[in-house]
């Protein structure tokens, strides 16, 4: 009997561990703005090494790093009057930033093929999710609607 309970303790362990092991990360993010105190500057790209606390908009996540793995973004347009997205994108390298067209004022997403998931436009109040399975890497977070990135409106996850 001794040994059957010893056995039925180390299943529900080994079960509980490999429960936590397959955990989903959920990451809230809040899509903000400055609403009628939107100053749309075109200086505060990844690569301008900016300082984001210029911005009249932009993305907060709940938290910065996370486990690689699989991953939950809930989005939510906290805006009283604009549309914003949320684009998941990889980031090799932070210094080089992302692609940006500047006739556009919008990131590339097809040029280094880096885009790897989104949260469409959203309006004013609303809420969206998406689930992914990220590696170990940097990623980017931002708004790709015209203006809105190279204001400001981005953050950057560290997957370990």
């Amino acid at each position: 009997m001794k040994n059957v309970m010893t056995a039925l303790v180390a299943l529900t362990f080994a079960a509980v561990l490999s429960t936590a092991a397959f955990a989903e990360t959920v990451i809230t993010a809040d899509l903000w703005d400055k609403g009628d105190n939107i100053d749309m500057v075109d200086n505060l790209k990844i690569q301008d090494n900016a300082d984001l606390s210029t911005a009249t908009m932009g993305i907060t996540l709940s938290q910065t790093t996370a486990p690689a793995g699989e991953i939950r973004f809930n989005a939510t347009n906290s805006s009283k009057i604009l549309v914003h997205e949320m684009v998941i994108a990889t980031l090799p390298d932070q210094a080089a930033g992302l692609v940006y067209l500047p006739d556009e004022l919008k990131v590339d997403e097809e040029a280094t093929g880096a885009n790897i998931g989104e949260v469409p436009e959203l309006e004013p109040g609303q809420t969206g999710s998406l689930s992914l399975t990220l590696a170990k890497g940097t990623y980017a977070i931002y708004c790709n609607i015209a203006g809105h990135y190279a204001a400001g409106m981005w953050t950057i996850l560290t997957v370990q």
